[in-house]
């Protein structure tokens, strides 16, 4: 795994340091992310664990859905 994914940061940082992020989150459930808008406005705030939380989807299968995609999961 030489990619991460750092569970501390916004999804707009993430997305901003790799793009293929997005296309993951929009993978797990998180449909509007790919929207420029969304991402601009909540997605400066939000974190993938704030958003988990929100959307009610496993944090622990977002974490594997990563690592399933060569990313090590950073918390």
């Amino acid at each position: 795994m030489n990619q991460s994914v750092d569970f501390r940061k916004t999804i707009y940082e993430l997305v901003k340091e790799n793009p293929e992020v997005a296309n993951i989150m929009q993978e797990i459930g998180f449909k509007d992310i790919t929207n420029p808008a969304m991402l601009n406005t909540a997605g400066r705030v939000m974190t993938i664990p704030k958003g988990a939380s929100m959307k009610k989807i496993d944090l622990n299968t977002i974490k594997q859905i990563f690592r399933d995609h060569g990313f090590e999961v950073v918390e």
